[in-house]
């Protein structure tokens, strides 16, 4: 009987903050189904109605649409390749005991608290900047022409910002797993014979692998929905080079002013990320229950 009231006066008290955010969550959800089934545009207010499914027609046989989806996905591969491999082999290089070990682990870890559209406007004044930038200066140096890096290789350039910003995080979390792993192990396999690529390879890689699930399952969630550093950079340019699903849907709703698409371009990126988010857990989620 005391189980039975406890269980109730625990839910009553959790029921708030459900309901709460329940209605967060559903009331813009609602909104935003509700509208993309409609005309309106904020340019003429007085016209309005009913649509169907027009606009979600619209943007699935809208060239730039298929454009905006290969480069979605194509940033959350390349992010998800670099934070990983370099963020593995960054937290071998600190994890070793080394004078100094704490203010490293700070400086690795700080690009990562940096603002999103601050780290992009950093990377494209002065780095990639074609005059004044770093790589600019290199290449005169050793008298080569500077790259635009920006008009030149857009998608390769976001890509390489993002997994700036990310790296710091993969770092962090495969680090943590990384401690956790016995020493004993490390040394029985050295007292054996084992080199240090055999030790990585069935020692310190099969541990680190739940971390790893955990580093692409967050990731790509955040990853699906990068704006800032395109806005701040190349402005989905050239073109439509860099443009993403979630710039694309900024650009109907604030440039061309019609809520109507957006709306749908934003049911249509909700059911994408909730796709591969669920095969992301039937393919990683294994590993977490491992």
């Amino acid at each position: 009987m005391s189980t039975h009231s406890t269980r109730l006066a625990s839910r009553l008290m959790v029921a708030p903050s459900v309901l709460v955010l329940f209605v967060w969550m559903a009331v813009p959800l609602a909104m935003t189904l509700y509208f993309s089934f409609r005309f309106y545009r904020l340019l003429t207010p007085d016209r309005s109605g009913w649509v169907g499914i027009n606009h979600y027609k619209w943007f699935l046989n809208a060239p730039e649409f298929w454009l905006a989806m290969g480069n979605t996905l194509a940033l959350v591969g390349g992010v998800l390749l670099i934070t990983v491999v370099l963020g593995t082999l960054i937290a071998l290089l600190i994890d070793q005991p080394v004078k100094g070990q704490g203010a490293l682990r700070i400086l690795v870890i700080a690009p990562f608290f940096v603002m999103p559209p601050v780290a992009a406007s950093i990377w494209e004044n002065l780095f990639m900047h074609p005059q004044n930038g770093l790589f600019a200066a290199l290449a005169q140096g050793l008298g080569m022409q500077p790259i635009l890096f920006l008009e030149q290789y857009p998608m390769s350039s976001v890509i390489g910002i993002t997994a700036w910003e990310w790296l710091p995080f993969a770092t962090l979390i495969l680090l943590t797993a990384m401690q956790s792993l016995s020493s004993e192990q490390l040394e029985a396999a050295e007292m054996d014979g084992a080199s240090s690529f055999a030790r990585f390879r069935y020692i310190i890689l099969p541990h680190l692998t739940r971390a790893i699930t955990v580093v692409i399952l967050i990731e790509t969630i955040f990853l699906l929905g990068i704006f800032g550093e395109i806005y701040t950079t190349t402005q989905g340019g050239p073109g439509s080079a860099s443009t993403t699903l979630p710039y694309m849907i900024y650009k109907q709703a604030i440039i061309a002013k019609d809520i109507g698409r957006a709306a749908a371009g934003g049911i249509i990126a909700v059911i994408l990320a909730n796709i591969v988010a669920y095969f992301l857990m039937r393919g990683l989620g294994r590993n977490l229950d491992a």
